[in-house]
């Protein structure tokens, strides 16, 4: 199951390079993943209809929190699998032939629809709840991102947003639930508290609440009321989102959590009032919906939605007959909703409308897709001899039998839903293939018969199945008949035919009540226009959108005002009130302060001290960064001298690069640092400052001092050696003890540095365009207008220019003006940059025993680079690295989330440790572990890091000053009036020296 799920995962990462070489026709291809899984189901068949085997493989994940990952296949999630997998695999075989073959991102739809199926597969077999969890919202990420496929229509953009909101929020109620429940049973497998289930006693309110929590994410999930009105928005997906996600498997996500749930919990109090409330509500309100579309592909939303109210009210009963029912009921649902959704994908493709309004005589012009409607409709309205009429007369049936009030009042919803089932099922057959007067024939389209094959598989399993209901009945009964008995003790069995009996009898009144209903269409029609609207949810939830919009915007323009000072001051401001409060409520102070151990500690603190008072008096920007500096390589010297020379290397790299970043950035800043015309007083600022440094040096002292046990990190020597098998405990504990820790902020960096770079790369009119020329290795990675590049001067064809490149220092000097170029730079970095290189690389495999590591190597590279950039400019840094730093920022993480997977394989938990011993002639015994997988990809971030940072602050900061100064140029062309090189640089310097509110007003033209 895991390998399977990771099967699902890997194919969406290959999908668009399929896609890319196969077109459309490697959707085909890709069919063959979700038949795998089909298969690799169809294989466990003999011993899952047992009803005594289950399928269990555990991995430890987090041992220390008694958290593993869990994936198990019961009867259950073997039967949702079958839908997951066969389903999955028909939707895939149609999407070669439904989508044109010059379609846009149709690589990426294919991985992100495979990316789905992965996900859902996973929630179906995760018996970890905060696994299941993952899943869960896995499969809300990716829907959104199906349904809003077509991003350039403002509606399919609103229609995913609201559907990621709803559900999103019905998944963040979902976990507190989980967590909740955890908690309480002090278990973490759903299984496990499933069987324990819902006893009266201490606990009994905290069991409540979390079980309704949870409901609230299956009913969000299952786009029942109030949260129905996301899923007929979600029609402006393509079809085939539509018949997979919204008709065999996102939607049915909710309704397999509450028949996980019901064995368990459904004695509990609150539990048949709430699901049988939204059931019933849902199953007329969808229904009735449906009877008003004219869009068909909206009928059958609605009509989704009134089924899945249908199948929430059977599934909630948790009995062995209902459960039955609602699991052939569940079958039918998926293999008629699916198959209706394709042909009327098949109609919009061949007809180019889905207006019932518009279509009239397609019937004649595809009998084949007519009889194919006609029984899948039929199936959905519940007449024989389809599954849909065996799967609701076994509701009726097993609700009649039950005897208990809560199934009275379903029978009743139920009766009457599915009399208006039957009318609308017949207004989608005549309005998609009778002949209207007054209305032109269609003309079809020519189509693919393997457009057809998907619904006609479909379609042939929907009436199979109400032939084979009884061998159906045997498929389900190995999960139903270990479930609670209810009524009379008497099974039921699924058949087609139960002879003369009062649910027949109810089958064939709502049969004829619902083509009457159909018969009177035009006065149903006027009677529901007549009617007033009632609550309309979507109505509401825009509503709330924009309520939470404006008062959003109320708070942002009276706490936002553009002034930097301001919104620090109210940071610290709050941040000393808070801090202070846990002050004097706190009984554990310091018996003893030791204001310093030596007399070198109390110089460096002079240090420290002078440069910061320095930087925040100083007039001039490059000055206040100077002093800055000073204090970090004064906290350099405070870690070398306390020993620990890994924290001193680190730091003296951190505050170099830290420095760099200053300078690049300051050169679109005015030299000067301007009066403040803000509120706060440079008085009030220095009384704000001075503050909050007391108050985190008392913070200090206190916690010091408030330690009652030993440091856990009087361990970490100890876990280094033997454990990480290093010497090195700072490298140690980032790439190993707590590598998790690592992992998540390698996370949180690529985050990071891509949204920064796609804000700073932002180009006007919203595009970037490439440039091909004959460095491809450099211009293929810069980004700019056309019209804004000129050429370097290396640049040109390779005989024109060759002497000058073997002269040249470095490759780029001469695209810089005279008065940016220093030969000594140029000389000096050309000598010393390969070696800086392989003293990173050195760094990187010596870290682990020695100072050094993946983040120190990283940003040595790193000052490497940027010393190639400050000496040569923007070309010369594309030379020296002619890769994508996102690239490397993908690779870096691959290979650390790699290590941390490799742990399962390797070892027992994520992020074990492997290790080998070798020894080498000459060089000797050598120990290489996963860790230094793990710390490669430390280093390969941190130098994407450093290129996103280069290349955005530095590259494309010059970019924007190379146009400025071209542009004015230009401009004083016009004029007869052009100033030479220095006067041009003379006046783009002139800035204004005020700020506004402490920030900076000039610096671009």
């Amino acid at each position: 199951m895991a390998a399977m799920t990771g099967v699902f995962l890997l194919a969406a990462v290959i999908a668009p390079l399929i896609i890319r070489f196969a077109g459309r026709t490697g959707f085909a291809a890709l069919a063959l993943v979700p038949a795998a899984g089909l298969a690799v189901s169809l294989a466990v068949a003999p011993q899952m209809l047992t009803g005594a085997e289950v399928w269990v493989e555990s991995y430890h994940w987090l041992p220390a929190l008694h958290m593993s990952l869990i994936f198990r296949m019961d009867m259950l999630a073997w039967i949702f699998s079958l839908l997951v997998t066969g389903v999955g695999a028909l939707v895939f075989v149609y999407c070669a032939r439904y989508f044109d073959a010059d379609e846009l991102r149709l690589g990426r739809f294919a991985g992100i629809l495979m990316a789905f199926a992965g996900m859902m597969y996973g929630l179906i077999v995760a018996d970890e709840m905060l696994l299941m969890f993952i899943f869960w919202e896995g499969t809300t990420v990716f829907s959104y991102l199906l349904i809003g496929q077509y991003h350039f229509r403002q509606q399919t953009r609103r229609a995913a947003l609201q559907a990621l909101v709803v559900t999103t929020a019905g998944g963040l109620a979902m976990l507190v639930g989980l967590i909740l429940l955890g908690n309480v049973f002090g278990e973490g497998k759903l299984s496990a508290i499933v069987q324990r289930g819902y006893t009266p006693g201490h606990y009994d309110g905290l069991v409540i609440t979390a079980i309704i929590l949870i409901l609230v994410g299956a009913v969000s999930k299952s786009a029942l009321m109030p949260f129905h009105f996301w899923l007929p928005g979600a029609m402006a997906a393509p079809t085939p989102v539509s018949a997979y996600l919204h008709a065999a498997a996102m939607v049915k996500a909710g309704i397999y959590l509450v028949m996980r749930l019901a064995p368990g919990f459904s004695g509990m109090p609150g539990w048949h009032l709430m699901l049988l409330a939204l059931g019933i509500a849902t199953m007329f309100v969808g229904a009735w919906q449906a009877l008003r579309q004219y869009d068909l592909k909206l009928l059958l939303a609605y009509g989704t939605v009134s089924q899945l109210g249908f199948l929430t009210i059977v599934s909630s009963f948790g009995s062995r007959d209902l459960t039955t029912a609602a699991l052939s009921l569940l079958l039918a649902h998926s293999l008629f909703k699916a198959a209706l959704f394709l042909i009327v994908g098949v109609i919009d493709h061949r007809v180019g409308t889905r207006d019932l309004r518009k279509l009239s005589g397609y019937a004649r012009c595809s009998p084949l897709l007519f009889v194919l409607a006609l029984i899948s409709a039929a199936s959905m309205a519940g007449l024989p001899p389809t599954l849909g009429f065996a799967a609701k007369e076994a509701v009726i049936a097993t609700l009649l039998a039950d005897g208990s009030k809560e199934a009275a009042i379903a029978l009743i919803g139920v009766v009457i839903g599915s009399v208006l089932t039957v009318a609308y099922s017949a207004r989608f057959v005549w309005g998609a293939f009778a002949a209207k007067p007054g209305v032109d024939p269609v003309n079809p389209g020519p189509d693919s018969p393997l457009l057809r094959s998907s619904p006609v598989l479909l379609t042939t399993l929907t009436l199979i199945g109400g032939f084979a209901a009884s061998a159906l009945d045997r498929l389900i009964s190995p999960w139903t008949r270990q479930l609670p008995v209810t009524g009379s003790g008497q099974p039921y069995h699924l058949a087609l035919w139960h002879g003369l009996e009062p649910g027949l009898l109810f089958s064939l009144a709502i049969i004829g009540l619902g083509l009457v209903l159909f018969a009177f269409r035009t006065r149903v029609s006027s009677f529901q226009a007549a009617m007033p609207d009632g609550l309309d949810f979507h109505r509401g939830y825009r509503w709330t959108v924009g309520r939470l919009e404006s008062f959003a915007a109320a708070v942002t323009a009276r706490t936002q005002r553009g002034s930097m000072p301001f919104y620090q001051g109210v940071i610290y401001l709050f941040a000393i009130a808070a801090i202070v409060i846990a002050l004097i409520l706190n009984d554990t102070w310091p018996t003893e302060i030791r204001f310093t151990a030596s007399g070198l500690q109390l110089l460096i603190a002079s240090v420290l001290i002078i440069g910061a008072i320095a930087a925040t008096t100083a007039d001039k920007r490059f000055a206040a960064v100077v002093f800055v500096g000073v204090t970090g390589y004064g906290m350099t010297a405070f870690f070398a001298h306390q020993g620990a020379p890994d924290l001193a290397l680190t730091q003296a790299l951190v505050e170099t690069i830290t420095i760099v970043v200053f300078v690049l950035v300051l050169r679109r800043l005015p030299a000067r640092i301007g009066r403040s015309a803000g509120r706060l007083s440079p008085s009030l600022r220095a009384l704000i400052g001075a503050a909050f440094g007391i108050t985190m040096m008392v913070v200090a002292l206190v916690a010091f001092g408030a330690r009652v046990d030993a440091s856990i990190g009087d361990m970490f020597p100890q876990l280094a050696y033997e454990i990480g098998h290093g010497t090195n405990v700072v490298n140690v504990t980032l790439v190993d003890i707590r590598a998790w820790d690592t992992l998540g902020e390698l996370s949180v960096v690529v985050a990071a540095a891509t949204g920064v770079a796609s804000f700073i790369f932002v180009r006007r009119e919203g595009t970037l365009q490439r440039i091909d020329a004959n460095r491809p290795s450099v211009f293929s990675r810069l980004y700019r207008p056309v019209e804004d590049e000129v050429a370097p001067a290396w640049a040109l064809p390779e005989e024109e220019n060759s002497e000058e490149r073997r002269n040249a220092w470095l490759l780029a000097g001469r695209t810089l003006s005279p008065a940016n170029r220093s030969i000594m730079l140029e000389v000096t970095v050309r000598l010393i940059f390969h070696a800086v290189i392989v003293f990173s690389v050195y760094l990187l495999f010596a870290g682990h025993n020695m100072p050094g590591g993946g983040f120190a190597a990283g940003l040595v590279a790193g000052v490497a680079l940027a010393l190639r950039y400050l000496a040569g400019g923007r070309y010369e840094l594309a030379e020296a690295a002619p890769i994508d730093a996102g690239k490397l920022l993908g690779l870096g993480l691959v290979f650390a989330a790699g290590t941390a997977v490799g742990g399962l394989i390797w070892g027992s938990t994520v992020l074990d440790a492997a290790w080998l011993d070798l020894t080498i002639p000459v060089i000797g015994e050598i120990h290489v572990g996963n860790s230094l997988l793990f710390d490669i990809g430390v280093y390969l971030i941190v130098i994407g890091l450093m290129l996103d940072i280069l290349r955005s602050l530095g590259a494309e900061v010059d970019r924007h000053q190379e146009v400025d100064e071209r542009r004015l140029a230009e401009s004083l062309s016009t004029e007869q009036a052009r100033p030479d090189s220095q006067e041009l640089h003379t006046l783009l310097g002139r800035m204004d020296d005020v700020d506004v509110d402490g920030g900076a007003s000039g610096g671009r033209l």
